[in-house]
């Protein structure tokens, strides 16, 4: 998941630098969706962790 994040942010971050029309609003769309997703799974992992009484791995 991680890494579909970082290409994305990568792709976007090309496109941007080209102009923010076309495949580039779309990439970053993309990178945000897959970031936002990527933070509730971390969540929810913790707190699945917590609940187990298990430390968090850092």
């Amino acid at each position: 998941m991680l890494t579909w994040t970082l290409t994305f942010l990568v792709i976007a971050l090309i496109a941007a630098m080209l102009g923010f029309t076309g495949i580039a609003g779309i990439a970053a769309e993309i990178a945000k969706i897959i970031f936002f997703i990527f933070l509730v799974l971390l969540l929810i992992s913790l707190v699945a962790q917590a609940l187990r009484g298990r430390p968090p791995k850092i």
